[in-house]
């Protein structure tokens, strides 16, 4: 499920965006802290953002500014300031779009799900596992992070099939291993450790160096604060 942020300071619009999104199977939320855009975003990484420009505190101009600093997650603006310098403005800071109020509903989902599928080459579809700006296609054994993907072989993805279901918390080696020779990939504690040193290599390559997180005597975790180079 694609999750996606609203950042919108009138209620009955911000209310009405999300409900809409929830019909279409999406994880919707508002933020309602407008001084920590910021901070919300590196909590919740969603994988789209729709963004209003008047806003308490910073404009949208600023905080797309701000998360550009640390992410290209597609970022749409809604804003009811559309003379074309607006528009324009919105572009240049690093916007992917731009919807003007009043807008159409239907509009501004076809509008999130073209950006979507641009940004991350997937059909409504096709299913998938998401954290942290990050997602699992096991139908293809890829991971995609933003514009990198990331090949996997067999048991790489049974891996992260396990890691990505937890959303953060630890799965021991015994958990991993058992699962995999159900699968009949008939691994060792050694052979594992070989598998998430090669994952490690693939991910760091794609801008997730510290992705995969090791706890002694414990087991194995997605890093909640990795983020894409």
């Amino acid at each position: 499920m694609f999750k996606i942020m609203i950042v919108e300071d009138d209620l009955t619009i911000a209310g009405i965006l999300k409900e809409e999104l929830e019909k279409w199977n999406y994880e919707a939320f508002l933020v309602d802290d407008f001084s920590r855009v910021l901070e919300e975003f590196k909590s919740k990484s969603p994988q789209l953002i729709l963004l209003d420009i008047q806003l308490p505190s910073f404009n949208g101009y600023y905080w797309c500014q701000e998360i550009r600093k640390v992410s290209q997650v597609p970022i749409i603006f809604i804003s009811s300031r559309n003379e074309n310098m607006d528009i324009v403005m919105a572009i240049q800071m690093g916007a992917d779009d731009f919807i003007p109020k009043p807008f159409d509903l239907t509009v501004a989902v076809a509008k999130t799900q073209a950006l979507l599928r641009r940004t991350y080459d997937f059909k409504e579809s096709d299913n998938f596992l998401s954290f942290n700006r990050t997602l699992l296609k096991p139908g293809e054994s890829k991971l995609f992070v933003e514009n990198e993907e990331v090949d996997l072989t067999r048991t790489e993805l049974k891996i992260m099939e396990l890691l990505f279901l937890q959303k953060g918390d630890y799965v021991t080696r015994e958990e991993i291993m058992i699962k995999l020779w159900e699968d009949e990939s008939f691994i060792d504690d050694n052979t594992l450790a070989v598998n998430i040193a090669r994952l490690r290599k693939k991910l760091a390559k794609a801008g997730l160096a510290d992705f995969i997180l090791t706890k002694k005597n414990i087991g194995y975790a997605l890093n909640k604060e990795a983020a894409h180079a």
